[in-house]
Protein backbone atom coordinates (compact mmCIF):
# COMPACT_ATOMS: atom_id res chain seq x y z
CA UNK A 1 0.00 0.00 0.00
CA UNK A 2 1.17 3.51 -0.82
CA UNK A 3 0.60 5.98 2.04
CA UNK A 4 -0.69 9.06 0.26
CA UNK A 5 -1.64 12.70 0.84
CA UNK A 6 -3.19 14.79 -1.97
CA UNK A 7 -2.94 18.59 -2.15
CA UNK A 8 -5.51 19.63 -4.75
CA UNK A 9 -7.63 22.41 -6.26
CA UNK A 10 -10.74 20.57 -7.55
CA UNK A 11 -11.15 21.07 -10.62
CA UNK A 12 -12.45 18.42 -13.01
CA UNK A 13 -9.22 16.47 -13.47
CA UNK A 14 -8.61 16.76 -9.71
CA UNK A 15 -11.97 15.03 -9.22
CA UNK A 16 -10.79 12.14 -11.38
CA UNK A 17 -7.58 12.00 -9.34
CA UNK A 18 -9.37 11.90 -5.98
CA UNK A 19 -11.70 9.15 -7.17
CA UNK A 20 -8.68 7.19 -8.41
CA UNK A 21 -6.85 7.53 -5.09
CA UNK A 22 -9.93 6.66 -3.04
CA UNK A 23 -10.54 3.50 -5.08
CA UNK A 24 -7.10 2.20 -6.03
CA UNK A 25 -6.40 -1.11 -4.34
CA UNK A 26 -2.83 -0.07 -3.47
CA UNK A 27 -3.53 3.46 -2.20
CA UNK A 28 -3.76 4.29 1.49
CA UNK A 29 -5.28 7.77 1.30
CA UNK A 30 -4.31 9.48 4.57
CA UNK A 31 -5.48 13.07 3.89
CA UNK A 32 -6.70 15.53 1.25
CA UNK A 33 -5.88 19.24 1.44
CA UNK A 34 -7.55 21.93 -0.65
CA UNK A 35 -5.68 24.91 -2.13
CA UNK A 36 -6.78 27.83 -4.31
CA UNK A 37 -6.35 27.34 -8.04
CA UNK A 38 -8.89 26.34 -10.66
CA UNK A 39 -11.49 28.17 -8.56
CA UNK A 40 -11.28 30.01 -5.24
CA UNK A 41 -10.51 28.26 -1.96
CA UNK A 42 -14.11 28.02 -0.63
CA UNK A 43 -15.11 26.30 -3.87
CA UNK A 44 -12.13 23.92 -4.04
CA UNK A 45 -12.80 23.01 -0.41
CA UNK A 46 -16.49 22.39 -1.04
CA UNK A 47 -15.63 20.28 -4.08
CA UNK A 48 -13.18 18.17 -2.08
CA UNK A 49 -15.91 17.64 0.52
CA UNK A 50 -18.39 16.65 -2.21
CA UNK A 51 -15.99 14.07 -3.61
CA UNK A 52 -15.07 12.54 -0.27
CA UNK A 53 -18.75 12.42 0.67
CA UNK A 54 -19.79 10.79 -2.59
CA UNK A 55 -17.04 8.21 -2.23
CA UNK A 56 -17.97 7.38 1.35
CA UNK A 57 -14.53 8.48 2.56
CA UNK A 58 -15.43 10.48 5.63
CA UNK A 59 -12.46 8.76 7.27
CA UNK A 60 -10.07 10.92 5.23
CA UNK A 61 -9.16 14.22 6.99
CA UNK A 62 -9.56 17.35 4.89
CA UNK A 63 -7.21 20.31 5.36
CA UNK A 64 -7.78 23.96 4.47
CA UNK A 65 -4.87 25.30 2.43
CA UNK A 66 -3.63 28.57 1.00
CA UNK A 67 -6.17 30.98 -0.49
CA UNK A 68 -3.62 32.94 -2.56
CA UNK A 69 -0.05 32.67 -3.92
CA UNK A 70 3.03 33.40 -1.84
CA UNK A 71 3.75 36.84 -3.33
CA UNK A 72 1.76 38.12 -6.30
CA UNK A 73 -2.04 37.89 -6.43
CA UNK A 74 -3.44 35.48 -8.98
CA UNK A 75 -4.75 37.31 -12.04
CA UNK A 76 -7.17 34.66 -13.33
CA UNK A 77 -8.90 31.40 -12.49
CA UNK A 78 -9.79 28.52 -14.78
CA UNK A 79 -13.58 28.81 -14.86
CA UNK A 80 -13.43 28.74 -18.65
CA UNK A 81 -12.05 25.20 -18.40
CA UNK A 82 -13.64 23.85 -15.22
CA UNK A 83 -16.82 25.92 -14.96
CA UNK A 84 -17.72 28.47 -12.29
CA UNK A 85 -18.31 25.64 -9.81
CA UNK A 86 -15.01 23.91 -10.63
CA UNK A 87 -16.75 20.67 -11.60
CA UNK A 88 -17.81 21.36 -15.16
CA UNK A 89 -21.08 23.02 -14.16
CA UNK A 90 -22.43 19.80 -12.65
CA UNK A 91 -21.22 20.06 -9.03
CA UNK A 92 -24.70 19.15 -7.84
CA UNK A 93 -24.14 15.62 -9.20
CA UNK A 94 -21.38 15.11 -6.63
CA UNK A 95 -22.07 14.65 -2.93
CA UNK A 96 -23.33 14.52 -0.25
CA UNK A 97 -20.84 16.83 1.42
CA UNK A 98 -18.22 15.04 3.46
CA UNK A 99 -16.87 16.29 6.78
CA UNK A 100 -15.79 19.87 7.46
CA UNK A 101 -12.05 20.61 7.28
CA UNK A 102 -10.15 19.15 10.21
CA UNK A 103 -7.74 22.11 10.34
CA UNK A 104 -5.13 23.95 8.35
CA UNK A 105 -3.56 22.03 5.48
CA UNK A 106 -0.07 22.39 6.92
CA UNK A 107 -1.18 20.91 10.25
CA UNK A 108 -3.10 18.05 8.59
CA UNK A 109 -0.14 17.13 6.39
CA UNK A 110 2.32 17.47 9.27
CA UNK A 111 0.21 15.16 11.43
CA UNK A 112 0.20 12.49 8.72
CA UNK A 113 3.96 12.77 8.22
CA UNK A 114 4.74 12.74 11.94
CA UNK A 115 2.57 9.73 12.75
CA UNK A 116 3.25 7.55 9.72
CA UNK A 117 5.58 4.60 10.38
CA UNK A 118 6.83 4.87 6.78
CA UNK A 119 7.55 7.76 4.40
CA UNK A 120 4.48 9.23 2.72
CA UNK A 121 3.94 10.11 -0.94
CA UNK A 122 2.70 13.69 -1.34
CA UNK A 123 0.81 14.28 -4.60
CA UNK A 124 0.58 17.99 -5.43
CA UNK A 125 -1.92 18.52 -8.24
CA UNK A 126 -2.67 22.22 -7.82
CA UNK A 127 -0.54 25.32 -7.25
CA UNK A 128 2.47 24.44 -5.08
CA UNK A 129 1.83 27.04 -2.40
CA UNK A 130 0.96 24.60 0.39
CA UNK A 131 3.97 22.41 -0.37
CA UNK A 132 6.34 25.38 -0.42
CA UNK A 133 4.97 26.63 2.92
CA UNK A 134 5.23 23.17 4.47
CA UNK A 135 8.87 22.73 3.46
CA UNK A 136 9.74 26.29 4.53
CA UNK A 137 8.11 26.09 7.96
CA UNK A 138 8.72 22.42 8.76
CA UNK A 139 12.01 21.44 7.08
CA UNK A 140 12.32 18.64 9.63
CA UNK A 141 9.48 16.84 7.85
CA UNK A 142 11.15 16.75 4.43
CA UNK A 143 12.72 13.36 5.13
CA UNK A 144 9.28 11.96 5.97
CA UNK A 145 8.16 12.59 2.38
CA UNK A 146 9.08 9.47 0.44
CA UNK A 147 8.34 11.14 -2.87
CA UNK A 148 6.68 14.29 -4.15
CA UNK A 149 4.66 13.81 -7.33
CA UNK A 150 3.76 17.10 -9.01
CA UNK A 151 1.36 17.63 -11.90
CA UNK A 152 2.65 20.75 -13.54
CA UNK A 153 4.81 22.43 -16.12
CA UNK A 154 5.34 22.00 -19.80
CA UNK A 155 8.75 20.99 -21.11
CA UNK A 156 8.45 21.23 -24.87
CA UNK A 157 4.88 21.56 -26.15
CA UNK A 158 3.83 25.01 -24.93
CA UNK A 159 1.54 25.98 -22.10
CA UNK A 160 -2.18 25.96 -21.42
CA UNK A 161 -2.46 29.35 -19.70
CA UNK A 162 0.16 31.24 -21.72
CA UNK A 163 2.42 30.45 -24.64
CA UNK A 164 4.82 28.62 -22.36
CA UNK A 165 3.29 28.17 -18.90
CA UNK A 166 1.09 25.45 -17.44
CA UNK A 167 -1.65 26.58 -15.05
CA UNK A 168 -0.51 25.02 -11.75
CA UNK A 169 3.03 26.41 -11.97
CA UNK A 170 1.86 29.73 -13.42
CA UNK A 171 -0.57 30.21 -10.50
CA UNK A 172 2.36 30.51 -8.04
CA UNK A 173 5.74 30.44 -9.79
CA UNK A 174 7.62 31.49 -6.65
CA UNK A 175 6.25 28.48 -4.78
CA UNK A 176 6.95 26.21 -7.73
CA UNK A 177 10.54 27.41 -7.94
CA UNK A 178 11.11 26.76 -4.26
CA UNK A 179 9.75 23.23 -4.55
CA UNK A 180 11.22 22.19 -7.90
CA UNK A 181 14.56 24.01 -7.81
CA UNK A 182 15.57 24.76 -4.22
CA UNK A 183 14.34 21.76 -2.24
CA UNK A 184 15.85 18.26 -2.19
CA UNK A 185 12.80 16.05 -1.71
CA UNK A 186 12.74 13.24 -4.34
CA UNK A 187 10.35 14.60 -6.95
CA UNK A 188 8.58 13.36 -10.06
CA UNK A 189 7.15 16.04 -12.35
CA UNK A 190 4.25 15.08 -14.64
CA UNK A 191 4.01 17.84 -17.28
CA UNK A 192 1.57 18.60 -20.08
CA UNK A 193 3.90 16.79 -22.49
CA UNK A 194 2.78 13.52 -20.92
CA UNK A 195 -0.80 14.35 -19.92
CA UNK A 196 -1.70 15.68 -23.37
CA UNK A 197 -0.51 12.36 -24.77
CA UNK A 198 -2.87 10.41 -22.50
CA UNK A 199 -6.18 11.92 -23.53
CA UNK A 200 -9.44 9.95 -23.46
CA UNK A 201 -12.09 9.89 -26.16
CA UNK A 202 -15.90 9.89 -26.25
CA UNK A 203 -16.12 6.08 -26.13
CA UNK A 204 -13.91 5.94 -23.03
CA UNK A 205 -16.09 8.52 -21.31
CA UNK A 206 -19.33 6.80 -22.34
CA UNK A 207 -18.09 3.53 -20.84
CA UNK A 208 -17.17 5.39 -17.65
CA UNK A 209 -20.61 7.05 -17.50
CA UNK A 210 -22.37 3.70 -17.91
CA UNK A 211 -20.47 2.14 -15.01
CA UNK A 212 -22.44 3.81 -12.21
CA UNK A 213 -23.20 7.11 -10.44
CA UNK A 214 -19.63 8.22 -9.77
CA UNK A 215 -18.55 7.45 -13.32
CA UNK A 216 -21.64 9.19 -14.64
CA UNK A 217 -20.88 12.35 -12.61
CA UNK A 218 -17.27 12.42 -13.77
CA UNK A 219 -18.19 11.94 -17.41
CA UNK A 220 -20.86 14.67 -17.21
CA UNK A 221 -18.15 17.29 -16.67
CA UNK A 222 -16.93 16.87 -20.26
CA UNK A 223 -19.40 19.37 -21.81
CA UNK A 224 -17.63 22.34 -20.20
CA UNK A 225 -14.23 20.78 -19.57
CA UNK A 226 -13.72 19.38 -23.07
CA UNK A 227 -14.62 22.73 -24.62
CA UNK A 228 -12.33 24.61 -22.25
CA UNK A 229 -9.30 22.42 -22.90
CA UNK A 230 -9.70 23.03 -26.65
CA UNK A 231 -7.14 20.53 -27.89
CA UNK A 232 -8.65 20.55 -31.34
CA UNK A 233 -9.78 16.92 -31.21
CA UNK A 234 -12.69 15.10 -29.61
CA UNK A 235 -10.56 14.02 -26.67
CA UNK A 236 -9.98 15.40 -23.17
CA UNK A 237 -6.97 15.16 -20.87
CA UNK A 238 -7.35 14.14 -17.23
CA UNK A 239 -3.98 15.49 -16.14
CA UNK A 240 -4.13 14.97 -12.39
CA UNK A 241 -5.40 11.39 -12.55
CA UNK A 242 -2.34 10.48 -14.63
CA UNK A 243 -0.08 11.96 -11.96
CA UNK A 244 -1.94 10.09 -9.21
CA UNK A 245 -1.53 6.80 -11.01
CA UNK A 246 2.24 7.36 -11.03
CA UNK A 247 2.15 8.38 -7.36
CA UNK A 248 0.47 5.10 -6.42
CA UNK A 249 2.23 2.86 -8.92
CA UNK A 250 5.82 4.11 -9.31
CA UNK A 251 7.22 3.41 -12.73
CA UNK A 252 3.90 3.62 -14.57
CA UNK A 253 5.30 6.64 -16.42
CA UNK A 254 8.72 6.68 -18.06
CA UNK A 255 10.87 9.43 -16.53
CA UNK A 256 14.21 11.07 -17.14
CA UNK A 257 16.23 13.05 -14.56
CA UNK A 258 16.43 16.70 -15.61
CA UNK A 259 17.59 19.91 -14.03
CA UNK A 260 14.77 22.45 -14.17
CA UNK A 261 14.28 26.15 -13.60
CA UNK A 262 11.06 28.12 -13.10
CA UNK A 263 10.68 31.62 -14.55
CA UNK A 264 9.48 33.98 -11.80
CA UNK A 265 9.79 37.17 -13.83
CA UNK A 266 6.75 39.35 -14.45
CA UNK A 267 7.12 39.10 -18.21
CA UNK A 268 5.50 36.84 -20.81
CA UNK A 269 7.57 33.82 -19.74
CA UNK A 270 6.31 33.91 -16.14
CA UNK A 271 5.55 30.42 -14.88
CA UNK A 272 7.48 28.57 -17.59
CA UNK A 273 9.40 25.47 -16.55
CA UNK A 274 12.74 25.30 -18.34
CA UNK A 275 14.30 21.83 -18.49
CA UNK A 276 17.90 21.20 -19.48
CA UNK A 277 17.70 18.29 -21.93
CA UNK A 278 21.26 18.58 -23.24
CA UNK A 279 22.39 15.44 -21.46
CA UNK A 280 25.12 17.14 -19.48
CA UNK A 281 26.26 15.93 -16.09
CA UNK A 282 25.11 18.65 -13.73
CA UNK A 283 25.95 19.29 -10.08
CA UNK A 284 22.50 20.86 -9.63
CA UNK A 285 19.35 19.25 -8.37
CA UNK A 286 17.41 17.09 -10.81
CA UNK A 287 13.80 15.95 -10.80
CA UNK A 288 12.35 12.94 -12.58
CA UNK A 289 10.31 14.29 -15.50
CA UNK A 290 7.64 12.02 -16.99
CA UNK A 291 7.56 12.04 -20.80
CA UNK A 292 5.57 10.19 -23.45
CA UNK A 293 8.65 8.49 -24.86
CA UNK A 294 8.83 5.06 -23.23
CA UNK A 295 5.44 5.33 -21.51
CA UNK A 296 2.72 2.78 -22.37
CA UNK A 297 0.04 5.37 -23.14
CA UNK A 298 -2.72 2.86 -23.88
CA UNK A 299 -1.78 0.96 -20.72
CA UNK A 300 -2.21 4.18 -18.70
CA UNK A 301 -5.67 4.77 -20.19
CA UNK A 302 -6.70 1.21 -19.42
CA UNK A 303 -5.42 1.43 -15.85
CA UNK A 304 -7.30 4.68 -15.30
CA UNK A 305 -10.51 3.12 -16.59
CA UNK A 306 -10.18 0.12 -14.29
CA UNK A 307 -9.70 2.32 -11.22
CA UNK A 308 -12.39 4.89 -12.02
CA UNK A 309 -15.30 2.73 -13.17
CA UNK A 310 -17.96 1.99 -10.54
CA UNK A 311 -18.41 -1.57 -11.79
CA UNK A 312 -14.74 -2.32 -11.16
CA UNK A 313 -14.67 -1.15 -7.52
CA UNK A 314 -13.69 -3.76 -4.98
CA UNK A 315 -12.70 -1.54 -2.06
CA UNK A 316 -15.15 -0.75 0.76
CA UNK A 317 -16.63 2.72 0.60
CA UNK A 318 -16.35 2.95 -3.21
Amino acid sequence: MTPLVIDTDPGVDDAYAIVLAARHAHADLRAVTAVFGNVDLPTTTANARRLLGMLGRGDVPLGLGAERPLIHPVSRRAADVHGDDGLGGVAERFGPLGPEPAGRALDVIADVLETSPEPVVLAAIGPLTDVALLLATRPDLAERIGRLVVMGGSIGIGGNVSAGAEFNVWSDPEAARRVLVEERVPTTLVPLDLTHAVTVDRGWLETLAASGPVGEALAATRTVYGRGEALGVDRVPIHDAVALLEAIEPGTLATVPLEVEVDTSLGPARGMVLADRRGRTSPGRTVEVALPEGTDLDGVRDALARCLRDDMVTRPGG
